[in-house]
């Protein structure tokens, strides 16, 4: 029978850490292409949630090579990123959880060329019903466009009953324009005041989220 209840997760900060592999693949094509501008992690960590070329324009590289830098961050991001992302703590049990009283879905800026092998890996794709990335839509988060997604793949059709975990604004932005509960995690790359501007909740980790969803559905 299916669940009246849909929980869409973001991916890096919210049920996986793949933090070095992110920053080492930055690091890779900024010196690759001999960029001189000073970068540091935080500067690289901060705009996590983004599409990769979001990310390079805001680096400051300049926009006729931000296409040749993307390629050389993928072509080691994909050699390294088995190795080095790890589920978050908490994560499998969230979803485990999650699973119990609720349909499930993955909401992504990461192309499911990588996010589809990385669930395979972990043993819990067989969890969600769907799963949007980058490629999938035209405007990726804060544009609520791969919620929207997420939902018609699931004809869910009561907005009250859909909700969305996510460690940045742009996750709770886009919940916020697709009209569906917004909670936010502080086990990725968002600062608790920045996530309060967009949402009332927010939690420590995706299970504490869960647990929050479960109690609010009496579950």
């Amino acid at each position: 029978m299916k669940k009246d209840i849909l929980i869409l997760f973001d991916l890096d900060g919210t049920l996986i850490d793949s933090t070095k592999a992110i920053v080492d693949s930055f690091r890779y094509a900024l010196k690759k292409h001999n960029f001189k501008k000073d970068i540091d992690d935080d500067m690289i960590k901060e705009l996590i949630g983004y599409p990769l070329e979001y990310m390079f324009d805001k680096l400051q590289v300049p926009y006729k090579n931000i296409d040749m830098f993307v390629d050389s961050y993928k072509t080691l991001y994909k050699e390294i990123n088995n190795n080095t992302t790890t589920l978050l703590e908490d994560g499998l049990e969230s979803i485990k959880l999650g699973a119990t009283f609720a349909t499930l879905g993955i909401v992504t800026t990461k192309t499911t060329r990588y996010t589809i092998p990385m669930l395979e890996r972990f043993a819990i794709k067989q969890y969600f019903s769907t799963i949007v990335g980058r490629q999938e839509v035209t405007n990726p988060k804060p544009d609520p466009e791969p919620i929207l997604k997420a939902i018609k793949d699931t004809n869910f059709l009561n907005k009250e009953k859909i909700y969305m975990i996510g460690d940045t604004k742009l996750d709770l932005i886009a919940s916020n324009e697709a009209n569906i509960t917004g909670i936010g995690v502080l086990s990725g790359y968002g600062k608790k005041d920045e996530l309060m501007k967009y949402s009332n909740i927010v939690v420590k980790n995706s299970l504490q989220a869960v647990k929050i969803i479960k109690k609010i559905e009496n579950r």
